[in-house]
């Protein structure tokens, strides 16, 4: 019996692992994460980073994919979605972890040519 029960442990440990990885790459998707753009950012920035809505090339911001951009630090991204930048007000009410996820989906973005 209690070879069951160890057995059962196991498995049941197991499942529990596989559930939290499996949360952690739905949430590494980007899939929150991409919506918090459409929603925070791709009004200015565009869907795909480059800048070329109406109110990003009135406010002449930066594409996302040039050397300007991408030699800021993770902490520069940051501060500029958490304090703003020039024409660019703060993202309000964002997590730290949902800016460092942000920073790393702008950085995605600015990658994909």
């Amino acid at each position: 019996m209690k070879a069951i029960s160890r057995k059962a442990a196991v498995i049941v440990t197991i499942v529990i692992v596989a559930l939290l990885v499996l949360g952690t790459q739905a949430k590494a998707d980007g899939t929150t994460t991409e919506a918090t753009y459409k929603a925070k950012c791709a009004m200015c920035h565009g869907p795909d980073g480059k800048g070329e809505t109406p109110a990003g090339k009135a406010m002449k911001v930066k594409d996302f994919g040039s050397t300007e951009v991408q030699k800021l630090t993770d902490t520069e991204f940051a501060d500029a979605i958490t304090k703003g930048k020039e024409k660019m007000p703060a993202v309000k009410g964002l997590t730290p972890d949902q800016v460092k996820d942000l920073v790393a989906y702008v950085r995605s973005l600015g990658k994909k040519k």
